[in-house]
């Protein structure tokens, strides 16, 4: 969104003789959403998505006239976890996210109902702090972060290795619904205001959301995925990264 924004200014200030391209947000999904519904005046031309279109999207496209179809990677974006600046200091792994999200976690070989409230709880190196995450909604990275995140932390676990392979999934990405895990809808600003309004939250939003605010957030810093940087999301080097296309 920041992205897009200054590039529709500086298109607009260096093309007079059009309009400058209205700019609005919704997530990957979302975005492809508005994208397939038509051409012309009343639906937008430009989607932003840290995914590649899917198929039945295009399908969706073809059957409201959207025929020309035109993929272009512009760059990468990552994936940070972050805190406000006067809270706790995380070193988050998968398998803590998993274990502070999930709707059920094993604990002597039997699988309960998530038991964890604080952060401690789940690994004494973290801090004693309520838990409180506010993750991407399904309109947003939601994929990434389920798939490099909340998946490979759940995975890790010897009882969910014992599942059988279809089963690992559904109950990987099963949520806790006490209201500790709150997915945000819209754009990341209100992931911000959640984290400015409770001490204790946790959010969970793309990279230069982070850089924007970084005098008010600290990120989470871990050896398994890196510091979130532009220079080492380009390197390859941090771990929830994502491609950002252009349709």
């Amino acid at each position: 969104m920041p992205f897009s924004s200054i590039a529709a200014e500086e298109f607009g200030n260096n093309f007079a003789q059009f309009k400058t391209p209205v700019v609005g947000s919704g997530g990957s999904g979302g975005g492809l959403r508005q994208f397939c519904q038509g051409v012309g005046t009343n639906t937008i031309d430009i989607a932003n998505s840290s995914r590649a279109i899917r198929s039945a999207e295009l399908e969706t496209c073809k059957a409201n006239g959207v025929n020309q179809v035109i993929e272009v990677k512009i760059g990468y974006d990552g994936i940070v976890f972050a805190s406000r600046i006067d809270a706790g200091t995380f070193a988050l792994e998968p398998v803590h996210v998993f274990l502070a999200q999930a709707a059920q976690v094993p604990q002597n070989g039997q699988m309960v109902a998530n038991p964890y409230t604080r952060w401690s709880q789940i690994d004494k190196s973290l801090p004693d702090q309520a838990i409180l995450l506010a993750i991407p909604g399904s309109d947003h990275t939601v994929k990434v972060y389920e798939k490099k995140v909340i998946a490979d932390g759940c995975k890790t676990l010897p009882e969910v290795k014992a599942m059988p392979s279809g089963d690992q999934n559904n109950f990987c990405l099963a949520m806790r619904t006490d209201g500790r895990v709150v997915e945000i809808a819209g754009d990341y600003t209100e992931t911000l205001a959640r984290l400015q309004a409770q001490k204790d939250a946790v959010g969970v939003f793309g990279l230069s959301f982070y850089e924007s605010n970084r005098d008010q957030y600290q990120g989470s810093n871990s050896w398994w995925c890196g510091t979130a940087t532009v220079d080492n999301i380009i390197a390859g080097t941090y771990h929830i990264s994502s491609i950002i296309l252009l349709c």
